[in-house]
């Protein structure tokens, strides 16, 4: 989930079929109670949980619910489709920054609150991105200067793992690769690092990998730099930074036995101007930006990306995510939740567009 300002928008979730509800799906038998999935977003500054039903074989979009929820939240994510957690990055007067934990009904999508929520993190903290190793049932999240890792409890509560917090960059940037064997966290510090760690298969603790942090060399000329959010590809071998002042991606291969990285050829490439947000489905990588969404295909031998034909697909794009089959993209921009199809050379379909109270800053897709 990228980082942006000091102040960033409050949370909303987004079921995919609310079934109890009246008004499930655009029509209601647009998602039938056997061909439903969730969509969960954070949102912009009122502190509300959205809940948008999701038809999964054809991504059209239902009305949204909302519940309470963070103040300001940096990321969100879900466990094996039993619970959902959000950071609220503003701190309370009795203690710092927070993770809200709510489990989901999987018959109709509904969020109830797990038992102790919101999940304290001492100050000083800024809870941001959030990543989850479903294997071993850790949470971990970005964090000044540290990362918080958290065992996730058969109820769905969080108790802090041995060894934690882990000490990071000041950037609340994460992302772990889909076979749970690396985590890597952005640094902002010129001139721009990557952060690698092996994640321990029993207990989840972190362990810097040889030769990190990583340098990018993405710093602009008056040495400030933003790197707005990192993803690792489907198939695990490669990881893309998004630069913000830099309008470009920054690309590494992932080394198997020990997740150092290598600079891909040709990087860094050239992306519409500030690029925000990053999503893979497939062989493909998708970016955002405050002006467009742009799509390009990722060679599966040497990670190197290539602009799709069509793209950029849409304007004013910001946060992104795609379901797990890799059949549909969903981003937030302007005040509308949209979702698209993806077809098999990786070109975007609008396939539906509901109004939101507020433009989402981050996006997790349950099925």
């Amino acid at each position: 989930m990228p980082y942006r300002s000091p102040f960033p928008p409050a949370t909303f979730v987004i079921p995919i079929c609310l079934l109890a509800l009246a008004g499930c799906g655009n029509p209601p038998t647009a998602c039938p109670a056997s061909n439903c999935s969730y969509l969960y977003a954070a949102g912009n500054y009122n502190s509300q949980m959205a809940a948008f039903p999701v038809n999964a074989s054809t991504g059209a979009l239902g009305s949204p619910i909302t519940i309470p929820g963070p103040s300001a939240s940096f990321g969100i994510t879900a466990f094996n489709g039993q619970f959902l957690y959000a950071s609220d990055s503003q701190p309370t007067a009795a203690f710092g920054s927070s993770i809200d934990a709510w489990s989901i009904n999987a018959g109709t999508g509904k969020l109830a609150a797990v038992p102790g929520s919101p999940f304290a993190i001492p100050p000083v903290s800024q809870a941001g991105g959030l990543a989850i190793d479903n294997d071993i049932q850790v949470l971990y999240v970005g964090d000044v200067g540290k990362i918080d890792a958290f065992k996730i409890e058969a109820d769905g509560a969080l108790t802090p793992i041995v060894g934690s917090p882990f000490p990071a960059a000041d950037n609340l940037n994460i992302t772990i690769d889909p076979q749970h064997r690396f985590l890597f966290g952005a640094d902002d510090t010129p001139p721009g690092n990557i952060l690698a760690f092996t994640i321990d298969s029993s207990t989840g603790a972190l362990t810097p990998v040889p030769g990190s942090p990583f340098v990018i060399g993405a710093a602009s000329a008056n040495g400030q730099l933003v790197l707005s959010d990192i993803v690792v590809d489907s198939s695990g071998k490669f990881l893309y930074v998004a630069i913000e002042q830099g309008n470009r991606v920054v690309g590494f291969s992932i080394m198997a036995s020990n997740g150092a990285l290598l600079p891909l050829p040709g990087s860094p490439f050239e992306t519409a101007s500030g690029p925000d947000a990053l999503a893979t489905a497939h062989n493909f990588l998708y970016v955002s930006s405050p002006f467009n969404l742009s799509g390009y295909g990722i060679d599966p031998q040497t990670g190197v990306l290539t602009p799709l034909p069509g793209s950029p697909f849409a304007n004013n794009s910001a946060s992104l995510t795609a379901d797990p089959q890799g059949k549909f993209l969903f981003d937030t921009g302007g005040v509308n939740v949209t979702a698209y199809e993806i077809d098999a050379q990786g070109r975007l379909t609008q396939v539906g567009t509901t109004p939101n109270t507020a433009a989402g800053s981050a996006l997790t897709y349950v099925p």
